[in-house]
């Protein structure tokens, strides 16, 4: 029998940590390969963790609520493979020194000389968490699995400001395994958007607390992260849409008894945005450091809101769809939401993101770029407004606003003034004599 490790997924792009919400299992459960071990949240999808292995649940590392990394062990489970069945599992371990995620008591910075065996294994992070701070882990009471210390129990002691030094002995990083590198290279960006320490809110009497959920905090990792690291900017531009709301007003009876589903606008502002990347490909693209990789595929990522989170499923190679197919994909995608069948590969391969704030009444809004994007195009509330035409006469016309933030790294102004006003002229062109939704 060998001990094995299940790790946190990767459970979408850009996703660098999950919440576990809830244990499916318990340590003596049997379970096969592919069987769901838990259920995580994340910022972009709710999803179950499958085992990577047959065999018995050995131990649960992560309790429910903990937040890890990707790649962050999570539990032990013994598998029926060739090895010793007496042989212990602590000797196998360390055997396993380039796979594992933990660290030796012995080699940790300030390790503890007393508890149980899982408090004294650190993974990578709460290890560097504590030499950064000078945190003496000996004086740490660990929340997680049998008193394991997390990065929630260093980042509590931080922002009290009473951090436990060790006077005696400094604190010593060990050097890490390859794999180690790795999963903390994608642990990084968590602890970039997260350094700012909240402000101490003190609730009266009467204030109601109400308890952040772990897709909550992701939600606002993210947010952070990408106002910190990309500078935005951001333009608009209004849009004259009386054709295009006559030509849907005229399908729309047609379109719901042959389909069986509403025709709304998005899809048509969806299509134009398409045409529109395939002339300016730049907005099509993301920031990699040291190079900015414009996308091939062309895949739009649709913000949809619930009552607690929003999610931004992605429609896969929307360039090659109908208004008609555009306008399935919208639907299944929201209904996988609201039903809480969102899948991993729903969010995963988003390139631009197109956001409905006209459905909520906005008329104006300056949305934060879905990070790693270039670019973000918020459709406002569709409005009658009088305008005068070129004509000089006055008329009542449907208006809309287009909101467009940027990353001023990989786009300027020219290029995206660019971009919007052939979107604005595909959108005030769209009839029923040139506009085909099949």
């Amino acid at each position: 029998m060998a001990t094995e490790q299940i790790t946190m997924p990767q459970l979408g792009e850009s996703v660098t940590e999950g919440t576990i919400s809830k244990w499916l299992v318990q340590p003596g459960d049997t379970v096969k390969k592919y069987d769901p071990l838990a259920e995580v949240m994340t910022d972009k999808v709710n999803a179950e963790v499958p085992s990577s292995f047959s065999g018995t649940i050995k131990e649960l590392v992560a309790g429910e609520g903990d937040t890890l990394s990707v790649g962050e062990l999570i539990c032990y489970i013994d598998t029926e493979e060739s090895g010793s069945d007496t042989e212990p599992a602590s000797v196998k371990n360390e055997e396993k020194t380039s796979d594992t995620r933990s660290v030796p008591a012995s080699n940790a910075a300030a390790a503890p000389k007393k508890d149980t065996a899982a408090r004294g294994r650190y993974s990578p992070a709460v290890v560097r968490i504590a030499s950064e701070h000078g945190i003496d882990l000996n004086q740490v009471e660990g929340t997680g699995q049998s008193g394991r210390i997390t990065r929630k129990d260093l980042q509590k002691i931080i922002d009290s400001g009473q951090i436990p030094t060790a006077e005696s002995q400094p604190a010593v990083t060990p050097a890490p395994a390859v794999s180690e590198i790795k999963q903390e290279a994608a642990a990084q960006p968590k602890e970039t958007a997260s350094g700012i320490k909240p402000i101490a809110v003190e609730s009266m009497p009467g204030d109601i607390e109400i308890p952040v959920t772990g897709i909550r905090k992701a939600i606002a990792q993210n947010m952070v992260r990408s106002k910190h690291e990309a500078p935005h900017a951001w333009t608009m531009v209004e849009v004259d849409v009386t054709n295009l709301v006559e030509y849907r007003n005229s399908v729309k009876g047609d379109f719901k008894s042959k389909e069986g589903y509403n025709i709304t606008f998005l899809p048509f502002f969806i299509k134009a945005v398409v045409e529109s990347l395939k002339e300016f490909p730049q907005l099509n693209s993301m920031w990699a450091g040291d190079k900015i990789i414009q996308k091939k595929d062309i895949n739009i990522s649709i913000a949809v809101a619930t009552d607690d989170a929003l999610y931004v499923p992605v429609i896969k190679n929307a360039d090659e769809k109908s208004i008609k197919g555009i306008a399935r994909d919208v639907k299944e995608l929201a209904d996988k939401v609201r039903t809480n069948k969102l899948a991993g590969d729903d969010m995963k391969g988003g390139t631009f993101t197109v956001n409905n704030t006209g459905s909520f009444g906005s008329v104006m809004s300056t949305p934060i770029i879905n990070y790693p994007q270039a670019a973000i195009l918020s459709v406002e509330s569709i409005v009658k407004r009088p305008v005068v035409m070129n004509n000089g006469m006055i008329a009542v016309r449907d208006m809309v606003n287009l909101c467009l933030s940027l990353d001023h790294r990989v786009l300027d102004g020219l290029v995206c003034g660019r971009f919007l006003a052939r979107v604005k002229e595909r959108l005030e062109s769209m009839t029923k004599e040139n506009t085909s939704i099949y």
